[in-house]
Formats: structure tokens, sequence, C-alpha cells
């Protein structure tokens, strides 16, 4: 049986081509290829509603759901970061915190200052970079519990930016975490930076479920400085798969469905054996220079909770700072992001980059 990767599976509903007539054949459009001939530009935005919902499938008014959004805060939709090479339109949305009406006041009484460097930096907001979950297979930024997410990051005076990125089946690992490091690039770009009044030196990354996975992967991809590139300043991640290994999830009787998620996601028929299921677990690439992580688990949820303390046991060898916090019960995902868990988060990300 392959264990190879297997190549992305394009034609799905979320990749629109233009028709080619029949009559061109092969040669030609090969001729196009080396011509330059560029490929047809698609979103990855899901085009079914129910392909956009969010990974917290109880109907109940819990985690995220308990936030009241208050007045203020502005979203800009729909932001492109980038295009990639197969097509691939890569949109975000920005969530920024509110002026309050004396900071207005002031800003429109008072005589222009030139600020230090100093002073100047100061002034900036840390970013933090929100990546919905959904099994690699499903889920937008937009929808109403992830844009729930953006605004609480906002509420609590970071600039938040909600990614969408490549999915399964139109793409397969690594191309998700490729998406999401190019957002951390996008967001860092000195223009980019000033637009949104944001420290290029302070980004961090939230996570849940897949978006948790991706999220964890930021934190080890590269190594040294974390103000360059994509490398990332904070993670904090909920509920996420973090070691997909053979031994892990098979020998260790994880979920079938879970299992099988994870398959798709690395592309691979079975996980023995596989090396994009190595790539895709967090601790094969960590080391001592990585940023501090947040993990947060139910105690019996559907992913196992040794996914959690396995890595955090990775981070303590590595002598990566960081913080476990598990509550009872079987909810996922954003879904233990209640009023007590996004006081943790925050306060761990306040910590990390600063208020």
């Amino acid at each position: 049986m392959n264990t190879g990767p297997r190549h992305p599976r394009f034609g799905s509903h979320r990749i629109r081509f233009l028709t080619i007539a029949g009559a061109v054949s092969i040669a030609v459009a090969a001729t196009a290829l080396l011509g330059g001939f560029r490929p047809q530009l698609y979103s990855v935005t899901p085009d079914e509603p129910g392909d956009q919902r969010s990974e917290l499938v109880t109907t109940q008014i819990v985690g995220i759901r308990t936030f009241e959004r208050p007045g203020g805060i502005t979203v800009d939709e729909n932001v492109e970061y980038g295009t990639q090479a197969d097509g691939a339109v890569l949109t975000l949305d920005v969530c920024s915190p509110a002026i309050t009406p004396a900071a207005e006041t002031t800003l429109e009484a008072a005589p222009p200052v030139v600020l230090s460097s100093e002073d100047a930096a100061a002034a900036l907001r840390p970013a933090v970079i929100s990546i919905h979950g959904g099994s690699w297979a499903r889920g937008d930024k937009g929808n109403s519990d992830w844009r729930a997410v953006c605004a609480w990051l906002a509420s609590e005076g970071f600039v938040a930016y909600s990614v969408n990125y490549r999915m399964v089946p139109d793409a397969v690992f690594p191309a998700a975490l490729d998406d999401v490091a190019l957002a951390v690039e996008w967001v860092r770009d000195p223009v980019n930076a000033q637009t949104h009044g944001i420290d290029p030196d302070r980004i961090g990354v939230f996570g849940g479920s897949a978006g948790g996975n991706l999220a964890a992967l930021l934190g080890t991809r590269g190594s040294g400085s974390l103000t360059t590139g994509a490398r990332v300043a904070a993670v904090a991640e909920l509920s996420a798969p973090l070691d997909l290994s053979h031994k892990a999830l098979v020998t260790g009787r994880a979920p079938a469905g879970l299992q099988n998620i994870v398959r798709d996601y690395v592309g691979c028929e079975t996980l023995r054996d596989c090396a994009n299921a190595t790539a895709a677990s967090p601790a094969s690439t960590l080391d001592r220079s990585d940023p501090p992580v947040f993990l947060g688990s139910s105690t019996d949820e559907y992913i196992p909770l040794s996914q959690a303390t396995g890595y955090a046991a990775a981070l303590e060898r590595s002598g990566v700072a960081h913080e476990l916090v598990t509550v009872p019960g079987t909810l996922h995902s954003i879904g233990i992001l209640d009023a007590t868990m996004r006081e943790k988060v925050a306060a761990f990300l306040h910590t990390t980059l600063g208020e």
C-alpha cells in the first residue's frame, strides 16, 4: 500500500476552474504551461454554508458563544494576504480594538506630537493570528463562532487576524501550514504592520482543533529569533491534535474517525512510516528557541487528552515555557473557551506578548 503523500484532489466543490475546450490537446496545454500559463485563481472559502460552520457542532450556548461583543470593534473583511502557486487566493479578516471616546477626543483636540522611537513603539499593539478548526477540511474565518473569537481578541487589546487557508481535499499538508506561515509574514510586513498599528515583534497565534495544530506548528517552524519571517512569539491552542504518528493514533487507539481525518490531512493511505504525519506533529521540530505555549483541553473529548499532556511533556524536555489547562467534560475546542478559559488564555497572551 502506498504510504507516500497523495496528490491534492482538485475538482472539489471549492475549486472553480475554467473549462478547456475538448479540442485543446495535452501537448498544447503543456506548451502553455512552459510559456508562463497561470493557474485559474480560486477562493479557499467553502462554497456550501454547511462547510463553513465551526467545529463547535453543538447548538448549546457554551464556550465562545457566551462572549458578548462590546461596541466599537471594527472588522475589515476579506483582506487578501497572498496567492499560492496553485491559484489559491488567501484572505483574512482584521478585528481592531475600539478607540475609547476619551482617546478620540484627545486625538481631535491635541496638536500634532512627534513621538520618540521608543514611545512610538510603545503605542503599537500586539497582534494575534486566529486559525479556525474543522478537521482541516471545513470551517471559515467568518462563521459566527470564529468571528466571536476575533472580536474577543480585539476586546483584549490585540489586533486580531482571522485567516482562511487551503483545506482537504483540495490540498494536503503542508499546504495549510504554508498558508498560515504566509499570513504571519504578511502581518509582519512593515507596510501592513504600520497600516494596522501593530508591533511586528509581538505576533502571537491562537487556534482551535485543527487550527490548534497549525498554531502549534507555527511555533516550531524555523528556529532562533521570534521576530523575523514566519516566527511567532506566543502560541495558544485548544483541543489540538499534536502527535499524528501511527504510535499515538493507531497503537494508542485514538478514535477511528480521527485517524481517518489525519490520514486525509497528511495525504497518506496509512500513518505507518508516513513522513507527512511526522512533519505535521510539532514535537518533531521543537527546540529550545521556540515560543511559550498555552494548551487547553477537555478531559473526555474527541481529541485524546494524551495529545495535550504528551506535547506538554515534550515542551518540558525541550525547555520551552508552557501552561496546560484541562477542564472536565467533553466540549471541544472553542467550546471550552468560556469566560474562565478566556481569562486564562488572555492572561497568557498579555504576559507573553505584552500589553
